[in-house]
């Protein structure tokens, strides 16, 4: 286990992980793909407990990502699997942690059963007033950015929005994550280091921690480590040093 040290002033509000390993961590025990998820999911959990347990504000897991629909139909079925079970089971917890479920994504192409489970779910625990959970399921970054701008480009046509209204401001807003302040820091596991279509637009001056550890052997110390690397880190936002 990680040792961390006590030098931790609090968490950013907004962290967003993408959730990566859970093949690789299976292949190296000589499991199934599928054990690897089943492992993922009880990582979830512990995250989302470590979140709140630090005081973080929202919280965006990558779950499943557009591209992830190329992969065997066995493997999709089993993650649909988990997502379905993951659904019906903690909504109790998460009424108990007034946790705020949220999911992005193209909801179209998941099975209708999991579609109206993640609306039952969003509408059930609306109220929460604690972690704001937001999953990104069917996700693209570029599908997100395409959408909004399908959208603004209907109100203009329709004669509700004019062009030169349209700023950085109304752009998001228009996004599937509307209502969540852009993340301030992003961690990938499993030692990779690109940001595979998750959350282009919104982390555009998020910071970037790459852990080395695939993502079912992530937990609480993990994350405190991550968030001391953030702590220590200058944000400037594009703006020159000393410049106030």
């Amino acid at each position: 286990m990680n040792v961390v040290s006590n030098d931790f002033s609090g968490p950013p509000a907004h962290i967003a992980i993408i959730m990566d390993g859970n093949g690789r961590w299976a292949k190296a025990r000589g499991l199934p793909r599928a054990a690897g998820h089943r492992a993922g999911a009880q990582s979830v959990r512990r995250t989302v407990a470590a979140a709140i347990e630090l005081g973080v504000s929202y919280l965006t897991l990558y779950g499943f990502s557009s591209e992830n629909w190329k992969r065997p139909l066995t493997e999709v079925e089993e993650l649909m699997g988990l997502l379905r079970r993951h659904l019906q089971g903690e909504i109790a917890e998460f009424h108990k942690e007034r946790i705020r479920l949220r999911v992005i994504g193209d909801r179209e192409r998941l099975p209708a059963d999991i579609a109206r489970l993640i609306t039952e779910a969003e509408v059930s625990t609306a109220g929460g007033d604690g972690l704001t959970l937001t999953m990104a399921i069917s996700y693209g970054g570029r599908h997100d950015i395409v959408s909004a701008a399908r959208h603004l480009a209907a109100e203009v046509a329709a004669g509700r929005l004019k062009p030169e209204s349209i700023d950085e401001r109304l752009f998001g807003r228009s996004l599937s994550t509307d209502g969540t302040p852009d993340p301030d820091l992003v961690i990938r596991t499993s030692g990779e280091q690109r940001i595979s279509n998750f959350l282009l637009w919104q982390s555009a001056y998020s910071e970037f921690v790459f852990a080395q550890k695939h993502w079912p052997d992530f937990g609480k110390d993990d994350l405190v480590e991550a968030i001391q690397d953030f702590q220590q880190r200058d944000r400037r936002y594009g703006a020159a040093v000393g410049s106030g």
